[in-house]
């Protein structure tokens, strides 16, 4: 008598091809979101084709990646610059669309060994890490620059200077960085999903870890989801082409930032020159002038009493995320606990944005020592965080809603 053979083991379905789907998914989705924005902030227009260049560049400094500025004005002259800026939005879109890509092979399991996972990430990463090579490879374009109507452009003339300012990439560290950003995004997407499988080692952490990183992503994409949603009324009011870059580039730059004036962080910051950030009217004005210029709710509100607002809505969406925490939390999770989650992951959320949201921009030009810093041609601005007095803060919000949250959630059934 034949015995009936056992079905064969299932084949998890996340070979190199659906992990070059996922790798190319994310880079193209970075592309076009960093290309609409460009193209909206008038960067189509430059010079012999550089386009295509710039919005590679762009991509390489949304995970993080070193673009180096240069300048050359010949023997007569000299420049100077340096630009530190990530444009959160192409980094927001990246991390949605290669979490996705990553855990949709794994979504109606419960369980995933450790060896699984490791090699369906590491054929992720490896894609992703090639795609970003090329980028940064391409990433390099040197242009002219006009002196404009003035002393220095008589100067110029005179002896023969044309200055070019251009920018290159640093491939070895952009590599390292951008490696460093695929495996995080992995990692926290392995820890926000509810249907994401863990080893069977990692099952106990997820009671505590799993709600708390879940809120998080979700303050933060509401939080986004505001920006946009005041950020498509502002299209109708003037200047759509400026408002749509920002919204493509720089919006989480933004509203994060706010998030941490809402619960009364410091920021200080200067602009200087013809350099603008891209921010609504009362930012510029607290910050433009000749000395560091101190950013808070206090001094926003003596430009304009709404920004109070940045409070109200800080202590509602907080506290919405502390009870989303605790209503996903096991039913034996006492108060204490609750506080303790919400804490720590509203601290370390307050200080990614604080590492996160640093902006730093210089460039200045001289001929025979002339016009340095001046002539409508050099500029500098800069926007950082007091990094002790927000986490503090961030420790006390986390430790009060935690505490509330767990409270309001105590009638709610836990699955």
């Amino acid at each position: 008598m034949s015995h009936p053979r056992s079905p064969a083991p299932a084949v998890a379905r996340h070979g190199w091809v659906h992990a070059l789907v996922t790798a190319l998914a994310c880079l193209l989705a970075m592309l076009v979101v960093a290309a609409l924005g460009l193209w909206a902030a008038g960067a189509a227009d430059l010079p012999d084709g550089a386009f295509p260049r710039v919005v590679a560049a762009t991509v390489v400094t949304s995970v993080g990646g070193s673009v180096e500025l240069s300048g050359n004005a010949g023997e007569l002259a000299g420049s100077k610059g340096e630009l530190t800026v990530i444009p959160l939005s192409v980094t927001l879109t990246g991390a949605l669309v290669l979490a996705a890509g990553f855990l949709r092979p794994l979504r109606h399991r419960a369980v995933a060994g450790a060896v699984e996972l490791a090699g369906w990430a590491l054929r992720v990463a490896v894609l992703w890490l090639l795609g970003l090579l090329a980028l940064a490879l391409a990433a390099r374009q040197t242009f002219s620059v006009s002196l404009g109507r003035s002393a220095l452009d008589d100067l110029g003339e005179l002896f023969g200077v044309t200055p070019r300012v251009g920018f290159t990439t640093d491939v070895p560290l952009s590599l390292f960085v951008g490696l460093v950003w695929c495996a995080g995004v992995l990692l926290l997407a392995l820890l926000v999903a509810p249907g994401a499988p863990l080893p069977r080692r990692l099952l106990r952490f997820q009671q505590s870890v799993r709600p708390a990183a879940y809120a998080m992503v979700a303050l933060l994409l509401a939080y986004v989801a505001l920006g946009v949603v005041v950020g498509v009324a502002l299209l109708t009011r003037g200047h759509p082409a400026q408002t749509l870059a920002v919204i493509l580039l720089g919006l989480p730059n933004l509203v994060w930032p706010a998030l941490t004036l809402g619960l009364g962080a410091t920021w200080e910051g200067r602009v200087d020159g013809p350099f603008g950030l891209p921010m609504p009217h009362v930012l510029d004005e607290v910050l433009r002038g000749p000395d560091t210029a101190t950013l808070n709710l206090r001094t926003l509100a003596e430009q304009d009493g709404r920004a109070w607002w940045l409070l109200v809505v800080a202590a509602v969406l907080v506290l919405t995320a502390a009870f989303l925490m605790a209503s996903r939390s096991p039913v034996r999770t006492r108060l204490w606990q609750h506080a303790l989650h919400m804490a720590v992951a509203l601290v370390l959320t307050v200080l990614a944005i604080c590492l996160l949201g640093r902006l730093s921009a210089h460039f200045g030009l001289s001929v025979l020592g002339i016009g340095d810093l001046g002539g409508g041609l050099s500029g500098r601005l800069f926007l950082r965080p007091h990094l002790w007095t927000a986490l503090g803060l961030a420790a006390l919000w986390g430790l009060v809603t935690g505490c509330l949250g767990g409270l309001l959630a105590r009638g709610v059934r836990r699955r």
